[in-house]
């Protein structure tokens, strides 16, 4: 028997580190050669580590969280095989099992699990007895409950000694209605913060430190779009609706043929602005784990089903845990769009090495004034950030005026 320690390998995509996010093994388990033993997170994925031997787990490299450089000791094994005959398999992209929907309720503690209004209000299931308690009925001991009064402090007329309903108005005349008691919560809840979650944090506190943010936000009329929408989709009603985002997509495409400097990245190592011929369309996207930017590739090569198609699937494949690094990474400017929950402006944060990112809040029926009438019109407010470091404030606004332009004059988005 001999002592084999397994480095962390090189995980591609010039990764140089990888957090660990679940052992799938402790020490004094045997493995299989093979044999998944971690799941590791690198900034684009999460990655499943085979057992290169078959052997006995002695130790482990870290704890869930912690963060390991490439070529450092991952976990040493007892193994009968000869160190020259070790290969390693490579580590492969973990892959989503496929799981039954089903809402995720989180434990709550008895006193979180009904609302303290709630708890002042009902009824004990099994009142307690006692030669002291004092004889009235169920209402008036819910009312007293309520103004937070001690029954036994209320004289009784009633027969018997009972507290009546006019008892306990008269005490409370006399002294003032206390306020309810709610119920007081005690306790800490914490969650480490590893995995998709950390790198998140990371990202975006680099981009916001380092990157001077100069935001612009514009009302758009999206009445006559509203109305090529829900045609287009009362025509196609075998297929998934048409939302916003295709038809801001094309005009995006469109309106960066006279804005090249906001479809680009920046090299920060090499010093060099790269602008991009190619539109390639990062659409921001909650997930279980976490906001990740799926790309749709050449949306300057789509039409408008098409660009619907490939939102949609991106959007899907990275919900689902199934997108790779390669799906995640390459994007040359971001739509960032939080639906129904859009809000009225949002100040949405850079997705470096990008330079420009459009927020797509709500759009909603409000009075305006049109052609000298008030009327009702369809508004919605387009939420932008460029970096102020290679985009002028002038060049920012002018981008996003030529996009309001096109939406509100929707037939021009398919002209030449």
């Amino acid at each position: 028997m001999s002592e084999f320690v397994f480095m962390l390998p090189d995980l591609g995509e010039g990764t140089v580190e990888a957090e660990i996010v679940e052992w799938k093994v402790k020490p004094g388990d045997t493995v299989e050669e093979d044999q998944i033993i971690a799941d590791v997170m690198t900034d684009k994925a999460n990655v499943e580590v085979p057992s290169p031997v078959s052997g006995k787990v002695i130790s482990l490299g870290g704890e869930p969280g912690e963060l390991i450089a490439v070529g450092a000791p991952l976990i040493t094994f007892e193994t009968d095989t000869a160190p020259a005959d070790i290969h390693p398999a490579p580590p492969r992209e973990k892959k989503a099992e496929p799981t039954e929907e089903a809402p995720q309720t989180p434990p709550v503690t008895p006193a979180e699990s009904v609302p303290a209004e709630e708890q002042a209000n009902a009824e004990p299931e099994s009142p307690p007895t006692s030669a002291n308690r004092p004889l009235t009925s169920p209402a008036i001991r819910r009312r007293a409950r309520q103004a937070g009064i001690d029954l036994a402090e209320v004289p009784a007329t009633g027969p018997g000694g009972r507290i009546t309903r006019a008892d306990l108005e008269g005490f409370l005349e006399g002294h003032g209605a206390r306020a309810p008691v709610a119920t007081q919560r005690t306790g800490v809840t914490e969650i480490k913060v590893i995995g998709v979650r950390r790198a998140i944090a990371r990202r975006m506190s680099e981009a916001k430190r380092t990157i001077p943010h100069f935001a612009y936000v514009e009302e758009v009329d999206v009445t006559e779009l509203e109305a090529l929408r829900r045609h287009l989709n009362a025509k196609a009603k075998d297929t998934a609706g048409l939302t916003y985002l295709p038809f801001l997509g094309l005009a995006l495409v469109k309106a960066l043929h006279d804005f090249p400097q906001c479809n680009a990245t920046y090299d920060e190592e090499r010093g060099v602005i790269q602008q991009h011929h190619a539109v390639h369309l990062g659409v921001a996207t909650q997930t279980p784990d976490g906001l990740k930017v799926p790309v749709v590739k050449h949306a300057e090569a789509r039409s408008l089903e098409d660009l619907a198609n490939e939102i949609r699937r991106m959007a899907t494949v990275a919900r689902d845990g199934k997108a790779s690094p390669k799906d995640l990474s390459g994007s040359t400017i971001t739509i960032s769009s939080l639906g129904r929950l859009g809000g009225i402006v949002s100040t949405p944060i850079i997705n470096a090495p990008e330079v420009a990112i459009i927020g797509v809040n709500k759009s909603v029926d409000r009075p305006v004034v049109y052609e000298g009438h008030v009327t009702i019109r369809r508004m919605m407010n387009l939420s932008s950030s460029f970096d102020h470091r290679f985009v002028d404030g002038f060049d920012a606004a002018a981008l996003i005026q030529a996009v309001k332009e096109l939406l509100e004059h929707p037939a021009t988005i398919f002209m030449p």
